[in-house]
């Protein structure tokens, strides 16, 4: 896929509050370490992570969202009647419905003739936002708009830990690891067709997508009944299959997607990817043989924020000058089920 006539006008975002480190997780973890003769160190040893954020608690996710989309408007020349379309892409939402985009339109002031609705794809909810609002932009039917997302870890912690606690084997830490990996923020992404005051923005240049849908059993979030009958919250994570296939997957997208844009391996810049850790952006980048110096990271102090990972990151690496005018640059997301996405843009 290609577009000739879209441009990311801007990034805001808006972290959270609360700052947890590994440290303290693991001081609540101590009965759990006792029990397995685990040596303090392990989570950070594991992941690469030193701290994630949380909310304060009872924070609205649609709060978040609106906070971002707010600076992503500011100063950038597009004013809420322009917005043709909004879609809130959180793993995280606010109830089964209405759409979470709702809210967060009704608090923006976005009515009318404007599609607002929710897409859910895991960790590539925000990119998959982006080709549908692209596809609108190119199709003409609308000028600009506005992807938004806000992601929660803190609940999904809190109850996963407690269950560790509770069960207290080397199971349950297993295939708990990657949830204490999440972390907490908000970011809002708005799309146009380089047609509003002040610069254009930066030139959205086409991607491929990838599906191996049969590993979908991988990572799993999401309610299901607990020993007596109760609904409850669980995540489990399969973290050593979903690196493999999720790498093998990678590499097919990255070959495609350099076929799609008709760029050379030496031609991309930079790349940002999506933020799980410290080993799985080391397999994946070997795995395509990228220069690590091309990459940049956020999940040492951030974690992995989900579908707010990404867009985050790059704007982060905008903001530190990791980005240059002119760039030729990747956008390398995959999220469980699985599906990998990549999107090349002209800084």
């Amino acid at each position: 896929m290609k577009y000739s006539k879209v441009y990311i006008k801007s990034i805001g975002y808006e972290l959270a509050p609360v700052v947890v480190t590994s440290t303290e997780l693991e001081s609540r973890l101590e009965p759990l370490y006792k029990t397995l003769h685990f040596t303090p160190g392990q989570l950070y040893t594991l992941t690469g992570i030193n701290e994630r954020r949380w909310w304060e608690p009872g924070s609205l996710l649609s709060d978040g969202a609106t906070v971002a989309a707010e600076k992503a408007i500011e100063n950038s020349g597009v004013k809420i009647e322009d917005i043709g379309a909004l879609v809130y892409t959180g793993v995280c939402r606010e109830q089964f419905e209405p759409a979470t985009a709702c809210r967060v339109a009704s608090n923006l002031g976005i009515h009318g003739s404007v599609p607002i609705y929710d897409i859910s794809n895991a960790c590539l909810g925000v990119l998959n936002g982006i080709l549908d609002i692209a596809n609108r932009i190119e199709l003409g039917q609308i000028r600009a708009g506005l992807i938004v997302s806000c992601e929660s870890a803190r609940e999904i912690n809190e109850l996963m830990i407690n269950r560790m606690l509770e069960e207290k084997n080397m199971e349950r830490f297993a295939s708990s690891l990657a949830t204490l990996t999440g972390g907490s923020g908000a970011v809002a992404v708005l799309l146009t067709d380089g047609s509003f005051p002040e610069k254009q923005g930066h030139k959205l240049l086409g991607g491929v997508t990838e599906a191996a849908p049969e590993h979908h059993g991988l990572c799993l979030w999401g309610i299901s009944p607990d020993k007596n009958g109760k609904f409850v919250q669980t995540m489990s994570t399969d973290g050593v299959n979903v690196m493999n296939h999720g790498v093998e997957l990678g590499k097919q997208t990255w070959e495609n997607f350099l076929k799609e844009m008709n760029w050379s391996q030496k031609e991309v810049d930079k790349v940002v990817c999506h933020q799980v850790g410290s080993t799985h952006q080391a397999a994946i980048l070997k795995a395509l043989n990228i220069d690590p110096g091309k990459d940049f990271t956020t999940y040492e102090s951030l974690g992995n924020i989900g579908t707010v990972s990404l867009p985050i990151t790059l704007v982060l690496a905008a903001e530190r000058d990791e980005i240059s005018k002119g760039n030729k640059v990747g956008l390398l997301g995959i999220g469980s089920g699985l599906n990998c996405l990549m999107l090349g843009v002209e800084w």
